[in-house]
């Protein structure tokens, strides 16, 4: 089992997903809950494992139907796409069990949507072959459309038409750069071209980086860059709590394709195209720094609020790309990790007080006392804190190592305000929001129902990271350190990614 260990977190929510679509699963809502947690805890547990497995063993190449690499469809389970598996079944997991407090009845087909875009995301973080990317791409995307409407309603399908429209769109332009980097280098293999690009020949170049920077644009579309940000805000607000958490992870799958591409293939080994990225990706970090934080401070409602700050989220992983060290990837991974949680729990966090406000729901507006100020209080002040890189939670200790991975007077410049300023405008935001939603109250008498304890769990399985990222600081710190030496360091990974050696 251990040698097929690389494809289980794709192949199980795939067979969970398409059996939910049966009889006599599909017929009954309650066997639908039961099938969907158990194939996403046993998902969690190969995660969980593989990761391990990598960990102790090293880069696990898993080829399919025996074809060698670079020519057959190859999974690449290595430090850096096994931490993102885990926390995606993590994600899965945490959406499932909100869902099962009754928002799964909104709709048909929920559970085995949501198995199926886990399904695509963990192919996107396990492939080692671009077009495989694109392939994983379409699976989550078609899985996230039906996800995004679900339950109906006019923003609903206003959010979704913008939503489709645009990733079509990317799509398609995914499609002429894979054409673009498959004419000029010959294969569509990462490792295999990250050992062609050097040695392209001069007329060549031009070709080869215009696929490249090709690439970024539709990675920023997905990860939601600046000038590529603006579907997500109303995006992520329109869809149900649990679709939301869930798509916490969506931007994170642009940044990591990112992360491969002009690290692995366009890096320090491309010779005349290494680092072509650089000189766009830096503006583009501050600008959509920038930009989400001035959205956070003019967002109506806690959802919104929060769709922005993973906007911010995403400017800031974009500079730890922009700084091009390890030490830099290593922070951006820990800060990955931790935000991707914190907003997934805050969108949670979100519905359970707008189901407690009655209309006023979760805009900013004086409204009747919610029915547990306490326990949602604490919630939201924790995921506050975390999200707000105040100590002693996670995010501090993300934004700590960001800073200190800018290494000279020209770096800290440019990084240290950005994340600085952007840090004490999250705090401004959620204070005035958390100051409105819980003191500024019309009347304290309130007919909302409690939280359920499927709400709870699923809220407190995302929220416990922010301390246990602390209070694990050193391993974590050191597993990230370790997977961002091993996606540096291409050359000496290639004797196992490429068996045959170089085509």
């Amino acid at each position: 089992m251990s040698e097929h260990l690389t494809i289980l977190p794709i192949l199980l929510p795939l067979i969970g997903g398409l059996l939910l679509l049966l009889p006599p699963l599909c017929n009954s809502i309650e066997r639908q809950r039961l099938a969907a947690l158990t194939v996403a805890t046993l998902t969690l547990i190969s995660a969980v494992a593989l990761l391990l497995q990598s960990q102790a063993e090293g880069i696990q190449l898993y080829v399919l139907g025996g074809w060698q690499p670079p020519f057959g469809i190859a999974l690449v389970a290595d430090r850096l796409s096994t931490l993102l598996v885990l926390l995606t079944s993590v994600l899965g997991l945490a959406s499932l069990l909100y869902a099962c407090a009754g928002d799964d009845r909104a709709g048909a087909y929920f559970h085995p949507l949501v198995l199926l875009q886990v399904m695509g995301i963990n192919g996107a973080f396990l492939t080692g072959d671009i077009f495989n990317l694109f392939v994983f791409f379409e699976v989550l995307l078609i899985a996230s459309y039906a996800l995004l409407i679900h339950g109906g309603g006019k923003q609903k399908t206003q959010a979704g038409f913008h939503y489709v429209a645009l990733n079509l769109v990317g799509s398609s332009m995914f499609l002429f750069a894979l054409g673009i980097l498959y004419g000029t280098l010959g294969t569509l293999n990462i490792a295999d071209m990250s050992t062609k690009v050097a040695a392209l020949p001069e007329a060549e170049q031009a070709l080869a980086k215009a696929g490249g920077l090709l690439l970024l644009v539709v990675f920023g579309l997905k990860a939601a860059m600046l000038p590529l940000h603006f579907w997500l805000t109303r995006t992520y607000a329109a869809a149900s709590a649990p679709v939301a958490a869930l798509f916490a992870i969506m931007t994170k799958v642009g940044i990591y394709s990112i992360y491969r591409v002009h690290t692995v293939i366009f890096g320090a080994s491309a010779g005349d195209l290494a680092f072509m990225a650089q000189p766009w990706i830096w503006p583009l970090a501050l600008l959509t720094l920038l930009a989400g934080s001035i959205g956070a401070l003019a967002s109506p409602n806690l959802r919104e609020l929060t769709a922005n700050l993973v906007i911010v989220s995403v400017g800031t992983l974009l500079v730890s790309i922009a700084l091009q060290n390890e030490q830099a990837t290593a922070a951006g991974l820990y800060y990955l990790v931790h935000s991707t949680l914190v907003c997934a729990a805050l969108f949670l966090i979100a519905d359970l007080i707008g189901q407690q406000r009655g209309k006023a729901a979760d805009r900013f507006v004086v409204s009747r006392k919610v029915r547990q100020p306490i326990l949602l209080g604490v919630m939201f002040f924790v995921a506050a804190m975390a999200v707000a890189g105040i100590p002693p939670f996670s995010g501090f200790v993300g934004k700590v190592l960001l800073l200190q991975a800018a290494q000279n007077a020209t770096e800290m410049l440019w990084a240290w305000p950005a994340i600085l300023l952007s840090s004490l405008i999250t705090i401004i935001a959620l204070s005035r929001g958390g100051t409105t939603l819980f003191w500024r109250r019309s009347s304290d008498k309130t007919q909302a129902e409690p939280a359920s304890a499927w709400h709870i769990a699923a809220v407190a399985l995302l929220l416990v990271a922010a301390p246990l990222m602390v209070v694990l600081g050193g391993p974590m710190t050191a597993y990230t350190q370790a997977a961002a030496e091993q996606l540096h360091q291409v050359p000496e990974s290639l004797h196992l990614l490429l068996p045959g050696g170089p085509s």
